[in-house]
Formats: structure tokens, sequence, C-alpha cells
């Protein structure tokens, strides 16, 4: 008859807990059973078990469906360890290891379809999860947040930025509008002031005090000290238009105009994603978690995958490869060439490359397909297109 197992609160009971304690060496460990061995014997002991024997006979059975098993639970807890205590944050992929090793009962790597974590890492950039770069001090990892809450609360801090960063940008220019104002308008005479003498000593002095009307024109500094609050007043009141004209005199735009402009920018808003691949566009990778020999490749979209990861096809070797939008940027081409719209107001259209303005980062274009064939559209940003493969 076999020992039985030790009562709880002996000294053998106490000394067993003791030695199960903590985490033990992995090369013991059986994943199938679930059972971590203390020793090489009492490894031995249990690969030659009964249980483990059926246990053997399943995994045999359908090896591929274990391993996706595990491989899939491994990715899981190692995800959910990242994005909750280190968030977006860039952090050494080897320290949120340690964090989810630490649980003695997680799910050990040698189980999963990956041989080390370099691997594993390199996985997680390739399939959009991380971006992931390797440095002297090894891989490093951030965590890619897709959750929509998270994406609507970073939208809704953009729009405030932008909101603040008008706002300011409107003073300014306003500012300056007083100033030129005040440079061109006439300058006020200057009064010539002289001593006052006594011819006499008896003699009496008069000064004659003399008032203009009221309604005298003000000089230039009242105008900038009493306009600016009423000017921003109006600006928040009247949403109309100024456009400059050749004489340098402004003058509102029509109703027909402004319904035009607001049709653009509300078709701007509904069009302005948080994803832009599209087929047949060449793009250009920018990230090293690929390895050093795909490092600044080009390569053209053949296939977009759930919005935000693209099959590529590289340009030099034809090679084809799995990458996550975060990892790609892209291309301008030469003036005259095709283009398609990304983002923005015109996303999806063809269009031809006009001009390039480096200082402010964006294109001038004309749409060429589509009911506003023709129309050119100036200050689109470099991110909102790309060279067509043609």
């Amino acid at each position: 008859m076999g020992k039985g197992k030790a009562e709880v609160g002996t000294p053998k009971y106490l000394a067993n807990k003791m030695k199960a304690k903590g985490l033990q060496k992995l090369r013991w460990y059986c994943q199938m059973c679930e059972k971590q061995c203390r020793d090489e014997n009492g490894f031995k002991c249990h690969t030659m078990s009964e249980s483990h024997q059926r246990q053997i006979l399943l995994f045999a059975d359908n090896a591929g469906r274990f391993i996706d098993g595990f491989s899939s639970e491994f990715l899981t807890g190692y995800l959910q360890i990242l994005r909750r205590q280190f968030g977006t944050k860039r952090v050494a992929a080897n320290k949120v290891y340690q964090e989810y090793i630490a649980d003695r009962h997680h799910l050990h790597m040698n189980a999963t379809k990956w041989h080390s974590l370099s691997d594993f890492v390199k996985y997680l950039g390739r399939n959009g999860h991380c971006v992931a770069d390797e440095t002297d001090k090894g891989w490093f990892i951030t965590y890619i947040d897709r959750d929509p809450e998270t994406l609507a609360m970073q939208e809704k801090m953009a729009k405030k930025q932008k909101m603040d960063k008008d706002d300011a940008e409107r003073l300014a220019e306003f500012i300056e509008e007083q100033v030129r104002r005040g440079k061109t308008e006439e300058e006020p005479c200057t009064s010539g002031y002289s001593e006052l003498k006594r011819e006499n000593e008896e003699d009496t002095i008069k000064i004659e005090l003399k008032l203009g009307s009221k309604q005298q024109q003000s000089t230039p500094s009242a105008v900038i000290s009493k306009r600016p609050f009423d000017a921003l007043d109006d600006g928040k009141k009247e949403k109309k238009i100024k456009a400059a004209t050749s004489n340098g005199e402004t003058k509102k735009l029509s109703a027909l105009d402004e319904l035009i402009q607001e049709e653009e920018q509300k078709k701007e808003k509904n069009n302005r994603k948080d994803y832009w691949l599209a087929e047949g566009i060449v793009v250009k990778l920018i990230s090293r978690s690929l390895g050093e020999k795909y490092y600044k490749e080009k390569g053209v979209v053949v296939e977009v995958i759930e919005k935000y990861r693209a099959k590529i096809k590289l340009l030099e070797t034809g090679e084809k490869l799995k990458v996550d939008q975060a990892h790609l940027e892209t291309v301008i081409p030469a003036v005259g060439k095709q283009i398609l719209v990304l983002n923005g107001g015109y996303r999806g259209c063809t269009a031809v490359l006009k001009a390039i303005n480096t200082e402010r980062y964006s294109v001038t274009i004309e749409i060429a397909s589509g009911p506003l064939k023709g129309r050119l559209v100036s200050n689109v940003a470099y991110e909102d297109i790309s060279k067509l493969f043609v």
C-alpha cells in the first residue's frame, strides 16, 4: 500500500509546502499535466505515470490544437500584464515577462510556438499588438491601445489642444492686425511746448484750454486699447470669414461660399479616421522590429487586414510581409505623379501632386476623379496622401 499525503499541520506537510513555495525549475515542469516536480527523479517518475501517458496520447492526436491553445493563453496573459501595469509606456520586454512568470500557475513559454522571448516580441511587432524595437539593452515594446474608450479620450484631448492652439493663433493674428492698422493710420500731431516766461514780474500768466468736440477722432493708441475685447466678441458671434482681395481690401464671403465651406468642414470631420491603409499605395517600413534588412524598405499594399494591418509586397525583393500601420509611413512622390488621398475630406480620391511645401510639411493636389475632378486642394498633410503604384 502506497504512502498517502502528509496530514495538514504535520512537520512533513509544512516541509512540503515550503519546498513547493515559489518558482521551480522549468525543466521539471509538465505543461500537459500542469505539474511541477522538485527534482529530476520526481520528474522522471511523473513521466512514467499512467496519467501522464494518457495526456501524451491526447497531445499526439492533435498536437497543433494544443500548441495553438497554449500560445493563445500565453499571449493573452502577457498582454494583460503589459496593458494593466505599463499602459502605453515604452518598457523592456523582459521586465514584463518577469512580472508574468511571478505567478506560479502561469503558462510556460516552452509549451508555445515561440522558442524564445525575442521571437515572441517580433511576433507582437509584426501583428500590431506592440511597437517593438531592439537596443543594446535588449528588446523594448510599447503597447498599442485600440480600445474604443481610449481612442475616444485621445481624440477628445487632441480636439482640446487644437482649440487652445486656434484661440492662441487667433489672438496673435488679431494683435498683429491691430499693430498693422496702427502703423497705417495717420500719426497724431505733436504739440509744441514752450517755457512759461514773464516779461515783467507783475504780469499774470493766462492759460487757454481748447477742448475738442466729443466726436473728435480717437488716436490709433485709443483704438488699440479699446478694440480687442469688442473684436474678439464679434469674432465669436459672427461666423462670416473674410477673404483678401487683390487691392488689399477685405470682403465677406457670399452665403453660397459659406455653405460650401461648412460642407467641407463637415466632410473633413466625418472622413477623418485613425486608420489610413489602402490597397495599391506605396509605403515605407520605419520599424527595426522586423530586422535591419527591412528597415526603410518600400512596398506596395496588396491587402488590408482589419483596417490597421496590411499585407505588403516589397518592391526590391518581392517578399510579402504582414505589418501594422504603426510600422509604416506614407511615401510622397515627385510632382506630377498620381497619389491617393488616405484621410480627411477627400479620403479615397485619386489626385495629382502639384506642389510640395517642405516648410509646412504639406502638399497641393488636384483631384483627378469623381465629381470634384479638377479641384485644387492645398495644405494637405504628408501623412494624408501616399504614392500610387502604377
